[in-house]
This record gives structure tokens, C-alpha cells and sequence, in this order.
């Protein structure tokens, strides 16, 4: 986390608790379906009443909470269905973005590229091993070796769209704790080869058979109904 300097604005109260109870449903940590009393999330969370209200409603825009009308607000539920809707618009963003960043991409690109590799390799190794204790870890490495495959498609509009797909499509990952080893390390080293080479139609493919394949696995852990 950075630390707050002349240069960086002061994170207010309202944004402090959006970001870290967004967080805490995508990695999991506030279930699906779990009532989100607004006294109880006051105390962990450290803002008041009405930011907490209009916090929750934010996230209910994004649909990672359902509001209950009277009856208060709750983590959004899962599906089968919501997920394959998740995991085809993720692919759909992220294959466009990949051809433009391909085209796009400099050597300071293939630098973020190859640094955010290294990091997440690092973490499936650990995770193949049986190290579960950064879970969480290895999901944000991931995140950021897709980010930045996609990072020099010269549209930030499409770049934030595809985060706020990806955080949802993690969060199933989470729930399900969905590791598929050796393959989806093969396909992210796939991924990197192909970008290294500016070969967008062989990304476009692996990139295809990695989501699919992480659907596949997610809900063949039955955690999803």
C-alpha cells in the first residue's frame, strides 16, 4: 500500500471503505450471499452510516452487492450462469486489447510484460509446491500480468472495463479456489511468448482456452451452483 505524500491525494473515508469492501468480495473474504449489517460494517471498516450506505450502493451498481430495498444491502450472490457471462466478456475485452497492444507495445511494454510474469511464475511455482498461504498473492499477480499485456492498447476506458470484468471473474476463482497447476502456468508463459513476438492470433487462442479451461475448473469444484 503507498503511503500518502504531496503527490498522492489523501484517500478520503468514503473511498477507504469502497476500496477495501470491494476488495474483501472479490477475494472472498465477505461471502456470497452474506447480509452486510450497516452497524456492524462501521465498526470494521471505520466510516460512518451514511458513507457506508453510499458505498454499498456504488457497489450495487457494479452489481458485487444487491440492495434489499428496507431490508439492507448484501453480497451479490453467484451463478453458473453469471459466470460464463463474466468469463465471455472478459475474453471478449481482453483478446480486442491484446491485438492493439501488441501493435502498440514498446520495449518499455515488453518490460512490464516480462517483470509481471516473473512475479506471478514465481507464485504458481509456490502454489504447485502446496504453499496456499498467499493465495490472494498469486491472484493479484495475475491480474497484473494480464493488465499489462494489454496496457499499450491506448484506451484507458477499455483497460478499466476489463479490470472490473477481471476482479469479477477472480472473485469466482476465489470462491472456488481454483488453481489448474502446470497448465494455466503453461498457457501464462504461452501468453508471454506470444506477446514477446507480437503474435496476436496465437494469444488470442491460448488466451481462449485459458478461460474457458479456468471455467471448466471452477465448476468442477461444485462450489458454484
Amino acid at each position: 500500500m503507498l503511503m500518502a505524500s504531496p503527490d498522492l491525494p489523501i484517500e478520503t473515508a468514503g473511498e477507504n471503505a469502497y476500496r477495501r469492501i470491494r476488495t474483501d468480495i472479490v477475494f472472498g473474504r465477505l461471502a456470497p450471499g452474506q447480509k452486510l449489517r450497516l452497524e456492524r460494517l462501521k465498526d470494521d471498516y471505520g466510516a460512518s452510516v451514511s458513507t457506508l450506505r453510499e458505498t454499498l450502493n456504488r457497489l450495487s451498481s457494479e452489481r458485487l452487492v444487491t440492495a434489499e430495498g428496507q431490508r439492507g444491502f448484501e453480497v451479490a450472490g453467484v451463478s453458473i450462469a453469471n459466470l460464463k457471462e463474466v468469463a465471455a466478456l472478459r475474453m471478449l475485452l481482453e483478446q480486442h486489447a491484446l491485438e492493439h497492444s501488441f501493435v502498440a507495445g514498446d520495449m518499455e511494454w515488453e518490460g512490464r510484460v516480462v517483470a509481471a510474469h516473473h512475479k506471478l511464475a514465481v507464485m504458481e511455482r509456490r502454489m504447485k509446491e502446496g504453499d496456499r498461504s498467499e493465495t490472494e498473492l498469486w491472484k493479484r499477480y495475475d491480474w497484473e500480468f494480464h493488465q499489462a499485456l494489454i496496457s499499450a492498447c491506448g484506451s484507458r476506458e477499455l483497460m478499466e472495463t476489463h479490470a472490473a470484468v477481471f476482479d469479477k471473474y477472480l472473485r469466482y476463482q476465489m470462491i472456488a479456489l481454483s488453481f489448474r497447476g502446470d497448465i494455466a502456468a503453461g498457457e501464462h508463459r504461452a501468453l508471454l511468448d506470444a506477446a514477446l513476438e507480437r503474435d496476436a492470433v496465437t494469444a488470442k487462442t491460448v488466451l481462449a482456452r485459458h478461460v474457458e479451461g479456468g471455467v471448466e475448473h471452477a465448476l468442477a469444484t461444485g462450489t458454484i451452483g
